[in-house]
């Protein structure tokens, strides 16, 4: 009897001990799974943020490069403007060398007033002598021909060699007629040559070229009473044109 207590007693004992055995297993499995899943939890959590980042690196990497590209394309377009500009100064530079030179314009007959003075003083002697400026200037002022003008007071005046004593005592360059008088005759007396010569030109346009007689035989009638007057004239102008 005493054995078989002993023996249900050691049972139950072995039994209690593996039951606290279990429990102990059992409670270590769970804390094991616990530690497991807040592992995978974190380790997921990880790997998710670290690929949020990635794609917030990739973004912001992508947009500094286009802001990159962007201000390339602009430093290009500025650095292309400088160029330009720098041409364009280069051609005002030249452009204003050029102008810089003066180019006098042509006046009559394919001359300047300069070159169209000089032809007329060749044919200008004695007392007119120079005056080719004053005649070529007036003469295109009125609107005259200054080869005409000019070929008139040579057959006029013989001043082609020397003048006669008309210009030479009272300044009168076209046989002009009127007071005052020269030398108490019917022939006009200019107090100066410069004077003369303009009296002439005016009394030119006012009494031929502003009626329509523009030519010199349209001008020879009326000018003088001589029939060789126009062909004399027509040949002092081709003098004129050949000195």
């Amino acid at each position: 009897m005493k054995k078989v207590s002993k023996l249900s007693l050691t049972l139950a004992s072995i039994g209690v001990f593996m039951i606290g055995l279990a429990g102990v297993l059992q409670y270590k499995a769970f804390e094991i799974e616990d530690n497991t899943v807040a592992y995978e939890t974190v380790t997921m959590n990880d790997s998710y943020s670290g690929k949020i980042k990635e794609v917030e690196n990739n973004e912001n990497s992508s947009d500094l490069e286009s802001d990159n590209t962007e201000i390339e394309n602009e430093s290009t377009n500025i650095k292309t403007e400088k160029v330009v500009i720098e041409e364009e100064l280069e051609d005002v530079k030249t452009y204003e060398d050029v102008s810089t030179i003066p180019v006098d314009p042509i006046v009559y007959d394919g001359l300047t007033m300069e070159e169209l003075a000089d032809k007329l003083n060749r044919s200008l002697k004695s007392n007119i002598s120079g005056k080719g400026y004053l005649i070529a200037s007036y003469s295109l002022q009125l609107g005259i021909d200054p080869y005409m003008a000019t070929a008139i007071i040579l057959h006029e005046t013989g001043c082609n060699g020397t003048c006669s004593s008309l210009v030479r005592e009272c300044n009168n360059v076209g046989g002009q007629k009127g007071g005052p008088s020269c030398g108490g005759g019917s022939y006009k007396a200019y107090p100066t040559l410069d004077e003369g010569i303009m009296g002439y030109l005016d009394n030119l346009y006012r009494n031929y070229y502003a009626v329509g007689l523009t030519t010199v035989e349209t001008i020879g009638p009326k000018y003088a009473a001589s029939t060789t007057w126009t062909s004399k004239v027509n040949n002092y102008i081709a003098l004129i044109r050949s000195r």
